[in-house]
């Protein structure tokens, strides 16, 4: 089975993390995952700390002549601005010097952790529960994301809202969406959407404040039969929706439809069922998101997740001094404007996770090879269904 666990603070020495279950023999070179990388680096409301960074990974197990082992694969990415904290954030001795954060955010993990873990400084927990945390993860998509290149799934996603701005795809193809996507600052395929959000930012980034969003995820090609009826932690829509949510300031996932259903009759709420000689069975709607009774029906996976503005403020919010109790501003702590961008990356990441994960249950195996057999098999035991 598929796993990982990460490790770092945003300010420490280094993020990591620690990918098993992935078969052997699977290509993997760390300038692909350099890629995504810089993905995620990217996004016009980016703060001061995407200049620092250029992140790149090491690769220190798991991987010898560029291909997979079947062991657990480390993977280590260095954090620049260390230099600049090693003495707040030092594993071994005290900076008697440094300042405590007293004035918790809104709408961060700064108080409920400080009151849960028992400390007298927040940043033991912001520094962990910040979205640098992320970088590790899109290293493991980006290693998920190779394996399922090996079935032909194919995972983008995309902006379609930052703050009251919001794409219009209907006149877009969408064979031209990924590129039109990768060409836009803001990761959004219509163009004059795209600017509109660029000087939303703005205008939020001169009022001291932030701006969140929504994005699309899109898998292409998966198999049917991903995911079980079974149990409800099998369910491949739950797990999917379970590890987008985990990310930094997410706050809602709908698959296809999503909240809309509740606006439509349920003879309009359903994709029919169809079959030809040719295509066999087949849907001519994708309202259900490629899910039902928690599997993958053949259809692309289309999940939209919205993303809350983030609660690191230069417009401070008001907060209370945990020492004095008495009422104050919430602390300035650096941050971007808007990383909705970004998050779609973090997205696919957390998709190509799940459906690696997903894959490996499905198809077994301990070698790339044996589980591209009982893939073949299997779909040709579909195909003439």
């Amino acid at each position: 089975m598929i796993r990982f666990t990460t490790a770092g603070e945003s300010h420490g020495q280094a993020i990591l993390a620690i990918l098993e279950g992935i078969p052997s023999g699977l290509n993997i070179n760390s300038e692909d995952i350099d890629v995504d990388l810089a993905r995620r680096q990217k996004g016009y409301g980016r703060g001061n700390r995407m200049r620092i960074e250029t992140d790149q990974v090491n690769i220190l197990s798991g991987v010898r002549y560029a291909r997979t082992l079947g062991s657990p694969i480390t993977l280590l990415i260095y954090n620049k601005d260390w230099e600049n904290w090693q003495a707040v954030m030092s594993p071994t001795s005290v900076d008697i010097d440094g300042k405590y954060l007293q004035k918790p955010r809104p709408g961060h993990a700064d108080l409920v952790g400080l009151m849960k873990y028992g400390v007298n400084d927040f940043r033991d927990i912001l520094e962990r529960a910040s979205a640098r945390e992320t970088a590790a993860r899109v290293a493991v998509g980006a290693v998920c994301r190779e394996l399922l290149k090996e079935f032909r799934i194919n995972i983008y996603s995309y902006v379609t809202s930052i703050g009251k701005v919001s794409a219009n795809l209907s006149t877009i193809d969408k064979k031209h969406i990924q590129h039109l996507t990768e060409m836009s600052f803001v990761r959004c395929p219509d163009k004059v959407a795209s600017k509109k959000m660029i000087q939303a930012i703005k205008q939020a980034s001169k009022n001291g404040d932030t701006l969140g969003g929504k994005f699309k995820i899109i898998a292409e090609n998966v198999p049917i039969g991903l995911g079980s009826h079974t149990q409800w932690d099998l369910k491949l829509d739950g797990r999917l929706a379970q590890s987008l949510m985990s990310i930094q300031a997410i706050k809602a996932v709908e698959f296809g439809l999503g909240t809309d259903f509740s606006k439509v009759l349920g003879s309009l709420a359903h994709d029919e069922i169809f079959y030809s000689n040719k295509n066999g069975f087949y849907r001519t709607t994708n309202r259900a998101g490629g899910t039902e009774g928690g599997m993958s029906n053949g259809q692309d996976i289309e999940i939209t997740c919205t993303m809350k503005p983030i609660p690191s403020l230069i417009k401070q919010l008001k907060s209370v001094n945990i020492h004095t109790k008495k009422p104050d501003k919430a602390e300035a702590v650096r941050s971007d404007v808007c990383a909705v961008p970004a998050a779609g990356v973090v997205g696919e990441a957390a998709v190509a996770y799940e459906l690696a994960r997903a894959m490996v249950e499905k198809f077994g195996g301990d070698s790339l090879e044996d589980m591209k057999k009982n893939y073949k098999s299997y779909i040709s035991r579909i195909k003439g269904l």
